[in-house]
């Protein structure tokens, strides 16, 4: 296949067999976009599973904190209370078994991005499979799109969730963004989307389970990250120990949540646990948690 003068300029910018730390990588790519329009970047993880044994899939949606810059169309399965729920958090499309019928029938168009469903809708989306299964649209529970909670389902996937399955060949590949974004944004939804991976590791996976990651924009060639440079980086930025159990915070705006965020900063770990900023130490100093806190320590 024949490249464009663009793309051999942008290749021949850098070394393509080189692995690169996370910035430097982001940097990389945003600094040899060529498109006219604001295209997405992606990462693409390789990994070490064997795709065929059901056991080994891996499967879910992570959060992005500053999302990926798409205006994501909803469409949801639900009836009464909970149409109106997702109507009020912003869902492009509701309905129930006419719409079902619409969609099979080809008269409605599946120019959308992601489909829920109420539990007691499945038995009509149930039949959507042949429709909505080749373009990774089926609704489903460990993904998150069957649920209850529709209106809080729907925010999240307008405010930047993600869902993410591997292929037939053991990678996973999603948006974490778009190239208009600074790098320090792109580089928050990276550490979210490459701590979230790590974690998804199945129990029955021997051997080595990231083996390799890759960034890369719409039009772009992937650039390669060094995956023991990330691993740290993601350690760096997404401290795993919290608070000493039966510590309680309330009344300081700060929660139990792996993505919680103190003046925009990310918690820090130190010592088992995280360092908390010292403008937050000053309204907090004298509380019976905080010294047992200092105590743990």
């Amino acid at each position: 296949m024949a490249k464009s003068k663009n793309r051999k300029n942008v290749e021949g910018g850098f070394d393509r067999q080189t692995y690169y730390g996370p910035e430097e990588a982001l940097g990389i790519l945003r600094n040899f976009s060529f498109a006219k329009f604001d295209e997405s970047v992606d990462i693409a993880f390789r990994l070490g599973i064997d795709a065929r044994q059901a056991d080994q899939i891996v499967r879910g949606t992570v959060s992005l904190p500053n999302g990926t810059g798409k205006d994501v169309k909803v469409v949801v399965f639900a009836e009464s209370d909970q149409a109106r729920e997702a109507e009020e958090a912003g869902a492009d499309l509701i309905g129930g078994k006419d719409l079902a019928e619409a969609m099979q029938s080809g008269k409605q168009s599946l120019n959308f991005d992601v489909v829920i469903a109420v539990p007691s809708m499945m038995s009509v989306v149930g039949r959507l499979g042949p429709v909505l299964g080749p373009r990774g649209l089926m609704p489903n529970p460990k993904s998150g799109t069957v649920t209850q909670d529709v209106g809080k389902t729907v925010a999240a996937f307008k405010a930047g969730r993600v869902e993410y399955r591997n292929d037939r060949y053991g990678n996973v590949h999603f948006p974490i963004g778009r190239v208009s974004f600074e790098v320090e944004t792109l580089l928050e939804n990276l550490a979210v989307a490459a701590d979230e991976i790590i974690r998804s590791r199945p129990a029955t996976t021997k051997g080595k389970f990231v083996l390799s990651a890759t960034v890369s924009s719409t039009m772009g060639p992937g650039v390669k990250i060094d995956y023991g440079l990330l691993e740290d980086f993601v350690k760096s930025m997404m401290p795993r120990k919290w608070a000493p159990h039966g510590t309680t915070m309330h009344g300081t705006g700060i929660y139990r949540d792996r993505y919680s965020k103190i003046e925009g900063k990310w918690l820090i770990q130190e010592t088992g646990y995280e360092r908390i900023w010292e403008d937050f130490q000053a309204r907090t100093e004298g509380s019976w948690w905080r010294t047992r806190w200092d105590e743990k320590k």
